[in-house]
């Protein structure tokens, strides 16, 4: 079997280290905030180019956060793309704002040509999702956002070391918002998040915030030297954290993310030479450094190449097949089918094949020539 995403290999190739972390985590008797989580906090930090770095519980978490370190709320628009997890979305909900879809452009980014077409009195921020391992045309997104007095939340959840024009994703906005998903190209073995600034009075509210308000939390023989700060009413707090154990485990990780991202790219040049011709193969923006969390391919008769493809035990996704817009759960914001056309044609067409750093060069010529003998 060939599947789209795995982390066996991997995990065998790192075992003996991990297992030694985490023991030592154990060992160590602090399970919460303890100095992993500060140690990963600052190396990941500093990995994505950015001043300050927090980590939290999951992605969504990371976005819910710094929205609402941002003061977005009820009557608020956010503005992004309709071709993403729905996290995404239910992060600008949970806040109380309202999600505002615009159009993708040929690399499945947000296209900034049509992005003041949906800006109103109303918008307090954009949401740009640095989609499949590359990010937005975050020049174009910051000048607009500068021109309208918006915030920018960069959604890093699928773009872990990619690069525009040189800096990280995560350092290009005013928040960067990360998932540790295990499938992710920089994933925990669990559930994880981060969110990066160089904004110092945003990263203190945001830390206070992820933890009931609190801004310190340790333990000194046995005395609580925490403290709880008298918290405006707009500044609800939460409990979000990253925990111990993940962040001895990402900390391992780290160390790695470059040769695996170099791996990606090699992968992603094989099936670009390979494949021309036969799939809509995927674009890299000029100024971009594609990190490729997942190698999207389109073609009209989709379906029916996957159905063949499982039948040799070859599994792939699609990510995504249904645009936020047209999802129940959305219903009541009045988008409707044809409202964002590029969009859904691509959620019709589009699937991923096999991309992770332990796929072998053999595993990869199997996937190749059988996409030629069926296409």
């Amino acid at each position: 079997m060939i599947k789209v995403w795995d982390y066996l290999k991997e995990y065998e190739e790192l075992r003996e280290e991990v297992l030694g972390e985490i023991d030592s985590v154990f060992r160590g008797g602090t399970l919460v905030f303890g100095p992993k989580t500060t140690e990963f906090e600052e190396k990941f930090s500093t990995y994505c180019d950015s001043e300050f770095g927090l980590g939290v519980s999951c992605g969504t978490d990371a976005l819910y956060v710094a929205m609402m370190a941002l003061g977005i709320g009820s009557g608020d628009e956010v503005i992004t793309v309709s071709n993403t997890a729905v996290p995404t979305c239910t992060a600008i909900s949970m806040t109380g704002a309202t999600p505002v879809f615009t159009e993708i452009d040929e690399y499945s980014l947000m296209d900034v040509s049509k992005l003041e077409n949906v800006i109103t009195d109303r918008t307090t921020a954009i949401v740009p999702v640095h989609l499949f391992g590359q990010t937005c045309d975050m020049d174009s997104i910051n000048e607009i956002a500068k021109k309208h007095n918006l915030k920018v939340i960069e959604d890093c959840a699928q773009s872990h070391g990619a690069t525009y024009k040189g800096k990280k994703a995560g350092s290009l906005g005013d928040v960067g918002c990360f998932s540790f998903y295990p499938t992710k190209i920089f994933g925990a073995y669990g559930d994880g998040g981060f969110i990066t600034t160089d904004d110092e009075e945003l990263y203190d509210k945001m830390n206070r915030m992820r933890f009931f308000g609190m801004e310190r939390k340790k333990m000194s023989s046995g005395h609580w030297n925490g403290k709880y700060y008298a918290l405006e009413r707009s500044e609800l707090t939460c409990n979000t954290r990253l925990h111990e154990v993940q962040a001895a485990i990402l900390l391992v990780k780290l160390k790695h993310i470059d040769e695996w991202i170099n791996r990606r790219r090699e992968i992603a040049k094989r099936y670009d030479k390979e494949l021309v011709g036969l799939l809509d193969l995927p674009k890299e923006f000029e100024h971009n450094r594609h990190a490729y969390y997942i190698y999207v391919v389109a073609h009209k008769d989709r379906d029916r190449i996957m159905d063949e493809l499982q039948k040799r035990d070859i599994h792939l996704n699609i990510s995504y097949p249904w645009p936020v817009h047209t999802m129940i759960g959305y219903e009541h914001l009045g988008w409707k089918d044809g409202d964002l056309p590029i969009t859904e044609q691509r959620a019709n067409e589009i699937f991923s094949l096999p991309m992770y750093p332990t796929l072998t060069d053999d595993e990869q010529t199997i996937v190749i020539e059988s996409i030629k003998e069926i296409i």
